[in-house]
């Protein structure tokens, strides 16, 4: 089954989440843990995790579907050594957070080198400081989002991805958010069945389908290869709908979360249903 759902608002309290992806009939859901735009937030009370557990149950939400996603603080690259130990500690309370909530997963943004270190530098950088993050933890997986390559941000390329994973030394606990938008902007085209099929093949070689743990199901703004992170509603953006008719009807997709980040909120629940109409039966 494909499990398509949308990354909601966690506005009056992190229990909130699973009661607004139900409204949508989504089948997945992407949440912040706390707010995306502070480095630090009062911890959660018992009732705050007793109630996100009960209504994620309630909604038959499992763990396994649930993509949270950290803050755009945090740059895990970072060449600056007051920035890499803010941004450490942050990571490292959002996948306590995520423990916390009984979540099985942590979604983030790579880091960015600053045009002051080399890319190389910064992927073990990166890599150093998810290590450190997983030997305090247990249970939650960090999961790194490709990303545009808009000004010095990492992890546009297939083979930035590869390089991060290779430095984990825990390899049960680290996989990949591909997100459409993301992928198409840095470069890769998806807007044809066989240009995903391209795409994904090279993927497949590059990192492994084994890492693939969710998805961010965005049209996009830009042109191919751009290099520019605007998203776009389903079908209205650069893409075009083929795009997601290919990702809705391949078997590489099923049982995994697959978020949408597109920018009209109001149309989420019709853009999950525009989804699943292209199903082939």
């Amino acid at each position: 089954m494909k499990r398509v759902g949308a990354h909601v608002s966690a506005s009056g309290g992190v229990e909130n989440s699973p009661l607004n992806a139900k409204e949508i009939k989504a089948k997945s859901f992407a949440l912040f843990t706390k707010n995306q735009r502070q480095w630090k937030a009062k911890p959660f009370s018992e009732k705050n995790i007793n109630d996100f557990k009960q209504n994620c149950k309630d909604a038959a939400f499992d763990s396994k579907y649930i993509l949270p996603h950290d803050s755009y603080l945090i740059n895990l690259g970072s060449p600056e050594d007051e920035g890499l130990e803010k941004s450490r500690d942050a990571f490292l309370d959002e996948m306590k957070r995520c423990e916390q909530l009984g979540l099985k997963f942590l979604n983030f943004h790579p880091g960015s080198h600053l045009k002051k270190i080399s890319p190389d530098a910064c992927l073990e950088r990166i890599a150093e400081s998810i290590n450190i993050a997983l030997d305090e933890t247990k249970g939650v997986t960090a999961v790194i989002e490709n990303t545009a390559g808009q000004g010095t941000n990492m992890g546009f390329r297939f083979e930035h991805l590869a390089s991060i994973i290779s430095n984990i030394k825990d390899k049960k606990r680290v996989g990949v958010c591909i997100d459409t938008c993301h992928t198409f902007t840095a470069g890769y085209d998806l807007r044809t069945k066989e240009a995903c099929n391209a795409t994904f093949t090279e993927f497949k070689k590059v990192v492994g389908i084994k890492y693939l743990k969710g998805m961010h199901l965005n049209d996009s703004k830009p042109e191919l290869g751009s290099r520019v992170d605007r998203h776009e509603s389903i079908g209205k953006g650069k893409l075009g709908i083929e795009t997601f008719r290919f990702i809705m009807n391949d078997k590489m997709f099923e049982e995994i979360p697959m978020v949408l980040e597109t920018p009209d909120s109001s149309i989420w629940a019709e853009e999950i249903e525009l989804l699943y109409s292209l199903v082939e039966k």
